[in-house]
């Protein structure tokens, strides 16, 4: 079974974290979503809900990651790129090829900063893509290239759920979830 971390917070986008994980955890995938809060699995997002992490950071081991997500959201992305172990974990992931997804802030503030998205394309919420450093905006709902999987915004949220569980599964589970989530059909429109 695929592993994926799903870094939380202070002020993270609410559907922008809570959608993949609940789409991958639907396609089988196993999904941790961890506290970047010193001393407290309780992670405020942006809008004011309080989510329980299933672990705390420092508790965490992320080496059977198959994929780190990052969530959007303000300051919950500047939030993740000032957390010294979160950069650390995204760069050991990079070095290793293994693969990465951020959304709407997060690619620019927290990828683009720590340079992974240079000569790559890449997409983000409007208004942060001049700290993408070297990637190509594309201003798609969601990008792949390479490794790295990047989402503009919230109304992203779905799409990129279901191209990270294409990526981590097969094109028919993403599928299959996204036709019992009655999204497909509007793709289809």
């Amino acid at each position: 079974m695929k592993k994926v971390y799903v870094f939380l917070a202070n002020g993270f986008e609410d559907i922008e974290a809570l959608i993949p994980v609940d789409v991958l955890r639907r396609g089988g995938v196993d999904v941790t979503t961890v506290s970047t809060v010193d001393d407290s699995q309780i992670v405020e997002s942006a809008h004011g809900v309080q989510i329980v992490a299933d672990e705390m950071f420092d508790d965490c081991d992320f080496s059977d990651a198959d994929l780190l997500l990052l969530p959007g959201g303000m300051p919950g992305a500047s939030n993740l790129y000032e957390h010294p172990g979160v950069c650390d974990a995204v760069k050991a992931q990079a070095d290793q090829g293994k693969r990465i997804a951020a959304i709407c802030a997060a690619p620019a503030v927290v990828l683009g900063q720590l340079g992974l998205l240079e000569g790559r394309q890449a997409t983000c919420y409007p208004g942060f893509e001049q700290l993408l450093k070297g990637a190509h905006y594309t201003a798609a709902l969601c990008t792949t290239d390479g490794n790295i999987t990047t989402g503009e915004g919230p109304a992203a949220a779905l799409p990129f759920a279901y191209e990270l569980l294409a990526q981590l599964t097969d094109a028919q589970t993403s599928r299959q979830v996204a036709v019992g989530m009655r999204f497909a059909h509007l793709m289809e429109k």
